[in-house]
This record gives structure tokens, sequence and C-alpha cells, in this order.
């Protein structure tokens, strides 16, 4: 007689994030688990790389807490049957880092220590701020604004402060619609809506750490190195000035299905007191979140606006008001923070029969700056790919914008006159990352590729192409404290888990070739006197290669240039510095900071005696 053998019990408990419900079998709740940041410091050869300057060390590798999906999360399918775990959204782990400089006699820690007490429940410190209508403005479902409590009183008070934006050579600066609102008492404004107190299903929780006035005040310095990052659907924000615990995060805010894919902290507003962030979401929903108060706002709520995912956002160069954020659309649209969102509808700037015409051209402004109609967001909105953008970049003097998308494009746009200046195109595949030299005259690309890109925006071409990544490039950058007028020191790193260093210079790219070819022809209305890689004069007309096609525009196509005809630039110093793919890369006075995607933030300090260049402090 046969014996019914029963299976023998699963090897892991089953999670409520397996079962895609917070329940485990039997209904039992799930507990929570909140893991901690950890901190290490490895020493030997393999943590360390040389250059001519001198050698650089790890300092420290903060791993940050990667929480896992929300229990509530629609498991994620995978099309391939191969793959263990499908990842969530997520861009790996982006920074932002700033400076802040105290006052002597600043007491930035009182309201920080009065949130920390409302976070714990203290009923009478709760009743002594009235709980902000959270409810009204998170729990609606329609995506929109506000009922119709708006009044014109109402809208000039929430008016664009752009204080250092009203001139012609500023952006919007033309369009007297955008006049700054009077600000009371010189305050800077806040979001409305407490982001611990918040009803919302957007956020899932706040957490604060126990004794956030203490670490604050523990540096005993005057400047304090704050560090913001998002990873998966966490955002974290700590303090590397901390004497010890650095790795603890002051606070941390996690988001429910919606996962912050980047963000940027304002240069213009910031304070010992004071710091605005915007955080762009896989949902297309926007924050603009105050982390010194734990106040926070939601722009482009369930998609209002545009419904595709934000993958870049910054804030304009100048402006205390003023984002620009890029879509997986291929659009970019500028927000204000303090305005209310309302159903976007393309405005018709176009004469009757030119639609067509702007389309091909892959610039159309649905809606212009110089707009009267600015009451609502968005303030402007400029269809440029195809594909997703996947990033984009100001120049020093804040008037043109380099833009990389997913269809392998760099396209040049005048933001002054919402103009569409030039379009140059990859070696193959999408173009992932962009940067401007510190002086504006070249411009950075890495892609799928696996090459980094050097162009020059004087003489609208590219000058040399840079090989010795192993894989996409995901992140590049210039070393503002090793660059002169004629020496350009850059960085790059990549999925490969390399970082990679290069040094030109000017004299380096413009050596001509032994011999020219024959029949070179050369335009001369830009870029004379000037000589390129191959020894023909900067123009935009070329022998033996496509030539440059100007629409009626006047946008300038650029053909790929062949790899024979461009100049090869080698790298410096090339060293796998992590098993998993880095995410970005960034240059400070005394250390290099790289990420990666499992949420490692490495410091890499610099020589001792490196001879860095003395450069403005821009944070």
């Amino acid at each position: 007689m046969a014996m019914f053998v029963l299976p023998p019990p699963p090897r892991y408990p089953p999670t409520g994030f397996s079962l895609g419900s917070p329940y485990a079998m039997g209904g039992a709740p799930m507990p929570v688990i909140e893991t901690s940041n950890t901190i290490a410091h490895p020493t030997g050869p393999e943590f360390s790389f040389h250059t001519g300057e001198g050698q650089y060390t790890l300092r420290e590798d903060i791993h940050l807490a990667t929480p896992p999906p929300h229990p509530s999360e629609t498991p994620i399918t995978s099309p391939n049957p191969l793959a263990i775990q499908p990842a969530p959204p997520s861009a790996g782990t982006r920074i932002s880092t700033i400076v802040i400089k105290t006052p002597p006699g600043t007491d930035r820690t009182s309201q920080l220590y009065r949130n920390s007490v409302l976070a714990n429940g203290d009923p009478e410190a709760e009743s002594s701020e009235p709980r902000t209508s959270v409810s009204t403005e998170e729990d609606s479902t329609d995506g929109g604004s506000k009922s119709g409590t708006d009044t014109a009183g109402a809208a000039s008070t929430v008016a664009t402060s752009m204080t250092h934006l009203m001139s012609d050579n500023k952006f919007g600066g033309e369009n007297a619609s955008l006049a700054p609102a009077p600000a009371k008492d010189n305050k800077k404004r806040k979001p409305k809506n407490n982001i611990q107190k918040s009803n919302s299903s957007f956020v899932s929780r706040v957490i604060m750490h126990e004794a956030l006035t203490k670490k604050l005040q523990e540096t005993g310095a005057s400047e304090d190195l704050f560090v913001f990052a998002n990873i998966n659907r966490a955002y974290h924000w700590l303090n590397l000035s901390a004497k010890q615990n650095k790795q603890e995060s002051l606070s941390k805010v996690l988001f429910t299905k919606s996962h912050p894919i980047c963000h940027d902290v304002n240069h213009v507003t910031k304070g010992a007191t004071h710091v605005d962030i915007v955080m762009g979401f896989s949902t297309g929903d926007i924050v603009w979140f105050e982390p010194m108060s734990n106040k926070y706002s939601r722009l482009n709520k369930n998609g209002a606006i545009n419904n595709s995912a934000v993958l870049d956002v910054q804030w304009i160069p100048g402006s205390d008001n003023l984002f620009l954020a890029g879509h997986a659309d291929g659009s970019l649209i500028v927000y204000d923070k303090e305005k209310e969102d309302a159903p976007f509808v393309p405005e018709e700037f176009l004469e009757e029969g030119d639609t067509q015409k702007k389309h091909m051209s892959g610039f159309f402004a649905a809606k212009s700056v110089n707009s009267r109609i600015q009451k609502f967001n968005p303030v402007a909105y400029w269809n440029v790919a195809k594909q997703a953008i996947n990033a984009f970049a100001f120049s020093p003097d804040h008037k043109h914008l380099a833009v990389v998308s997913e269809d392998g494009r760099l396209c040049i746009i005048n933001i002054l006159k919402e103009e569409l200046l030039d379009v140059f195109n990859s070696y193959y595949g999408g173009l992932l990352c962009v940067c401007w030299s510190p002086d504006g005259r070249y411009i950075l690309t890495g892609g799928q590729d696996d090459l980094i890109s050097i162009w020059s925006f004087a003489d609208r071409r590219i000058v040399a192409r840079c090989s010795g990544h192993h894989s996409w490039v995901t992140s590049v950058a210039f070393d503002p404290w090793r660059c002169d007028p004629r020496t350009y020191r850059f960085g790059s790193v990549g999925e490969d888990g390399r970082l990679l260093l290069w040094d030109f210079s000017v004299g380096m790219l413009s050596r001509p070739k032994a011999k020219a070819p024959r029949g070179s022809v050369s335009s001369g209305n830009n870029g004379a006197g000037r000589m390129k890689a191959d020894g023909q004069p900067a123009g935009r007309l070329r022998s033996e290669s496509v030539i440059s096609k100007v629409d009626d525009d006047g946008v300038t196509y650029h053909p790929v240039e062949p790899r024979a005809r461009t100049s090869n630039l080698p790298a410096i110093m090339s060293k796998v510095i992590d098993v998993d793919p880095l995410c970005q890369l960034e240059f400070r006075e005394d250390c290099i900071i790289t990420t990666c995607r499992e949420g490692h933030i490495k410091t890499w300090d610099r020589p001792q005696s490196s001879g860095l260049s003395v450069v403005p402090e821009s944070t």
C-alpha cells in the first residue's frame, strides 16, 4: 500500500512582497523590517589608484539601506524566463551634495526638534500646530488642483519669485506675468503639507533620527556637507561632516508605489534653516520637499500634465521657483513649485499650415515661457525627442541646454529664445549622460556605445571620442579643480564598474594630421581661423563625409562622423572600483564621490599635495 507523503515545508517563509499582499499565510500581518545603513573603511592597494598628481585612496564606503518594494505593490512580471527577481523601477543611487555654512548664533535645530517631537506623538506639541489640510490636496483622485477658492489675489500670492531672472538675458525675463510676488518678512516659502502627518497613500513612512538635534551639532564646525540620495523607493538625508556615525540617515522617507528616479537641490535658496529639493518619480509625480521642516507639496499629481516617468530634474539656474523636468515621452517641462496644476492643453503659437513643419524639425513648443497664461503649471512645455530624455545640462552662462535622449541624439537648445540649434547623433545606441566644461567650450556625452564623446560648442562638431569602458557609460563630469584655460580633466563611470580619468588640451585636439585629405571644403561663416583634428578649417561642410543639413528653421543636423576621421583620446587612469554597475560621479575639492546601483556611496580622497586649481565654490 502506497503511503502519501506530504511535501517538505518551504525553505524560506513567504513574505508580503512575494505574495503581493501585506499579509502572510494565515492572515497574520507581516512585520515591518527596517535595515540600517552601514559604513566600511577598507584598506589595501585594490582600494586606491594612481594618477600623475599622486594617489587617490578610498576613505569610506557607505552602503545605504535599500528597502524592498512596498507590500501593496503588484509583483513585477518579467518577460525573461531566466530572470530570478525582476527589479523595481530605479536609476540606482543618485546623490546631491551641498555645503551649508551656519552663521554664528543660528539655531537651526529648534524646528527640527519640534518635528521630532511631533513624530513621537506628543499630544501637546501636535495641538500647538494646526494640522495642514493634506486630505484635501492629497486624497483626491482626480489629479487636479483645489476647488474654486483661487482668486486673482491668491494667484498673485503664489506667483513666481524670480528676482534674479527679470532681465533680457535670463529665462522668462521678458514675460511680465512671471513678475515676482512680494515676500512677507523676507521669509522663504515652504511647501504646505507636513509629510509626517500626511495621510496620503503616496508616502509610506518617514523615519527621523532619534538624536537628530545632537547629530546636527556634533560636527563642531561652521560647515556641513549634506548628501541627499535616492535609491529605489527611499530618500535619504546624511551629514558627511559628522564626526561619528556619518552613515546614519538624519531622516529617511519611504514612498509607497512610486520610486524617486532623480532629484535636485536649489543652491539659490539653501541656507542654515531651509533647503528646497525637487524629486521626480517613476509615475510622473514631482515632489517639492523641504527637509528642515518636513513639509512637501506634490506636483503633476497622477500625471495631470504628463503621466510619463521623470528621468531628470533640475532647478533653473538663478531661480528659486522654476525647475525643468525631462520626461520619458521626450518632453521637457518647466514647472513652478508654488503653482497648482491644471489639465494641460497645448497652446497654438503657429500659423495655420506650419504644424507639420514644426513637428518634422523635432522641436515644438506646446507652451512657451512667454505665454501670458501663467496662473497654473506648466510654465513651458517643449517636445524635444521621440524617445525618453535621459539627461540634460545647463551651460555655465545659463543660456543653452544640452539634452541627450534614448534615440541617440544630443540637442543644443537656446532656452532664452526657445530654439533648437543643433542635433548631433551618437555612434550608435542611446545617450545616457551629458555635462559642460566649466568654461562652456566643450560638451561631454556618454551612452550605450561605450564611448565618451567630446563636442566643441563653438565649432559645432565632434572633436574626439574616448574609448576605455567595456559597457554603457552612465555618468560624465569635469573636475573643475584640475581645469585651466588650456587643459581639462574629466572622469566617467559605467556599468562595467570602472572609473576612468581623462586629460586633454586644446593643442592636443587641434593637432593636424600629417597629410590633409584632398578636396577639403570649408565654410567661412563659422569657425574661421580654427583648425580641426584632421587639419581642415572648422566649418559646417566637410569633404569625404556626409554634409550637415540645415532645415527651414535654422536647425543644423550633424551626421555621425566616422571613427577613422575622429581623434581618439586615451584615458590616463582606468580602474574597476565596484562589482556593481556605477551610477554617478562627482568631483569635490578634497575628494571624488562615486555611487553604484546597489546603494554604495564611496568617497576617494585626493592626493595630499595635488596642486589643485582654485575655482569659485558653487555649492
